[in-house]
């Protein structure tokens, strides 16, 4: 049997980092098996969702959540939370998390920076749980 179509149009398989893309074009025949002649591509999101104790949901640019070691493991290994781009922390409460993601995008946005940096700032308040959250997340 061979594959036939009248238009070109892309087909996407696939979740987390790995899909599958398929190109058919008008007068293009694929033999029986063409998947044969296809190779798995990598194509990574551009945001992930990470998930705070209270179930608050972060979108936030993978870039920016690459910055914890923790999280770059996760989402690049082979955990459930590869396929799915988001992460749960059930020990990180949400005033925390996203407090660490606001320190996520100041690390991204200061790292080599050859100006003045300005201070990151913690209130006293939160900065004992802030430091066991940036010590699991390795940032």
């Amino acid at each position: 049997r061979s594959w036939q179509q009248e238009e070109c149009r892309q087909l996407r398989m696939g979740s987390g980092r790995r899909w599958l893309h398929i190109i058919l074009c008008a007068g293009e025949s694929l033999p029986s098996s063409p998947l044969s002649l296809l190779a798995m591509t990598t194509e990574e999101p551009e945001m992930v969702t990470l998930i705070s104790a209270e179930g608050h949901r972060f979108i936030v640019d993978r870039k920016a959540a690459f910055v914890s070691n923790t999280i770059k493991s996760m989402l690049d290994g082979g955990f459930m939370e590869t396929d799915l781009g988001e992460v749960t922390f059930r020990e990180i409460s949400t005033p925390i998390l996203e407090k660490v993601i606001e320190y996520f995008y100041y690390n991204l946005r200061y790292t080599n920076h050859t100006s003045s940096i300005p201070e990151f700032s913690v209130d006293p308040e939160i900065a004992l749980e802030l430091l066991m959250a940036s010590n699991f997340l390795d940032t």
